[in-house]
């Protein structure tokens, strides 16, 4: 077998015949990219017919002596097709008049044939029913107009902050989306399994306000390659069985909207590359799991629900979580003391449940926490002190509890904080020489014996002691030097009234006695 000198696009295999001459047997055409493109770009329509010359006239030395075997390409072919097959016929025809053409020739110009197949490809327009202006996947195009995208608008331009809005990656010749958001959805939008299937490149996926039926599955290859999915009230409800395929998420962020599934495990056990996840205001139900897969979640969110049980002590598995939001379920018990042992934790509510117990000392471990709010729960015992120890500290809030004796923090402490509440606590007050009655902590100055001090007029005291006398403070029934008040005006008028009487008549009395 015999190679020829061709263009690199080209390869030819000659097979030697009984009389010495080579014979063209196979052209094998090697098509690069570009030039698969330019194929594409064969016009659907043609209003100037485009004639490709024979190959007699395209070399000047064959044009005197013409071949019987030119006359294949007589009349000449014309490009005027209405398919990518009807192309590709055309492109095959003239392959075949090529080779008929060389095969009976003694000498065959192989570069007059690579320059009359050129001559298929002068035009621009696309194949692909792509928009002007727009360089998306004709397929990917057609779905998002299923979905209420414009057809007159760039797909891949920059996204709008509130509406519909997609991004795409750079590929040539087409884009793919790799973005989609769609935000204020009409209720009669619908989401076809096979506009999905178009999609099957998007990486991240969003509902905003989209009160529309959910699909009842994700295509599989799209459900492999989304890495984000958010839904935030809108798809009236989501079926744990369309999130749990989402194998690859590393965002799931839910809420106003409610899931139906079981508990949480039933929603994430195979997401174990989960990074923030958020399931609020969802109806869920059911305990905090027990075992994480997902062992680098940095943010968790759970408020807002109906989980009920106890906070398990494994979920100090998560030691690179900085946000745990399990605020507003029915939640119970202690915190547990392995909560110390996530040390990357940030910001921390446990608000609106049901836990009790004293806070736990391995809080203190927790030197990078900023938010701390246990608000409305039943915890008791004492303030812990190592509070004021925790220097990044800015939220602290106690409201609404069963807190008791002296608040342990001075006036320097709490300027720094930027919130600071403790009020709710009916058993716990502040001494006064540390903090001003000016900060309005919404709790009462303590008296000599670290008790809540009880409004003034609540009851009258019997024995007349001072309850702030350790305080400098007095009561209700002393000044400002310790002595009594005196009897009021109208009792002491009474009593000198009385005296004189009194003494008249005795005088009277004796004064009868001596005349008489």
């Amino acid at each position: 077998m015999i190679k020829s000198p061709l263009p690199p696009s080209f390869q030819t295999a000659e097979t030697p015949m009984n009389g010495g001459k080579p014979q063209i047997t196979k052209i094998t055409l090697h098509l690069t990219t570009h030039t698969i493109q330019r194929l594409r770009q064969i016009p659907t329509s043609i209003t100037r017919p485009t004639t490709l010359s024979p190959l007699s006239s395209l070399s000047p030395a064959k044009a005197t002596k013409p071949r019987k075997a030119h006359h294949l390409f007589s009349p000449s072919i014309l490009v005027s097709t209405t398919t990518h097959s009807h192309r590709i016929q055309t492109l095959s025809l003239f392959l075949t008049q090529s080779l008929s053409l060389m095969s009976s020739s003694k000498k065959t110009s192989f570069p007059l044939l690579t320059v009359s197949l050129l001559l298929l490809l002068p035009f621009s327009h696309p194949l692909s029913p792509t928009r002007p202006g727009s360089s998306l996947d004709p397929r990917q195009l057609t779905a998002l107009e299923s979905l209420g995208f414009p057809s007159t608008s760039d797909a891949c331009a920059v996204p709008s902050p509130r509406d519909n809005a997609t991004s795409c990656d750079a590929a040539a010749p087409f884009r793919h989306l790799i973005s989609l958001r769609l935000a204020n959805c009409s209720t009669d939008l619908d989401l076809p399994y096979t506009a999905l299937q178009s999609l099957s490149t998007l990486k991240s996926i969003s509902f905003l306000n989209c009160p529309i039926p959910p699909p009842r599955r994700l295509p599989p290859q799209l459900a492999s390659s989304l890495h984000s999915f958010s839904c935030i009230s809108s798809l009236r409800r989501v079926p744990g069985a369309l999130l749990s395929p989402l194998r690859n998420l590393t965002e799931l962020y839910l809420t106003g909207v409610p899931v139906m599934a079981s508990a949480p495990i039933m929603i994430i056990s195979n997401m174990v590359d989960l990074t923030r996840l958020t399931i609020s205001s969802a109806n869920m139900s059911g305990p905090i799991p027990h075992h994480w897969h997902c062992l680098d979640l940095v943010h968790l969110d759970f408020s807002f629900n109906r989980l009920k049980g106890v906070i398990p002590g494994t979920i100090s598995m998560l030691g690179s979580l900085q946000t745990l939001n399990l605020s507003s379920n029915f939640l119970t018990g202690y915190i547990p003391d392995s909560i110390g042992d996530m040390v990357s934790l940030k910001n921390v509510s446990l608000s609106n449940n049901s836990f009790f117990g004293s806070i736990p000392s391995s809080l203190s471990d927790l030197i990078d926490l900023v938010q701390l709010d246990l608000s409305s729960n039943q915890f008791n015992g004492s303030i812990p002190t190592f509070f004021s120890g925790l220097k990044k500290l800015r939220v602290l809030n106690l409201e609404n509890n069963n807190f008791q004796g002296v608040i342990p923090f001075n006036s320097s402490f709490i300027s720094k904080l930027e919130v600071f509440k403790v009020g709710g606590n009916s058993n716990l007050c502040y001494n006064h020489t540390m903090l001003s009655s000016k900060l309005k902590l919404g709790i009462a100055p303590c008296n000599r014996y670290g008790l809540p001090m009880s409004p003034p007029g609540d009851h009258l005291r019997s024995d007349g002691s001072d309850d702030m006398d350790d305080y400098g403070e007095s009561d209700s029934g002393h000044d400002g030097n310790g002595d009594h008040h005196g009897p009021s005006k109208v009792v002491l008028g009474v009593a000198i009234g009385l005296s004189c009487l009194v003494f008249l008549v005795i005088f009277l009395v004796c004064l009868s006695k001596v005349c008489g």
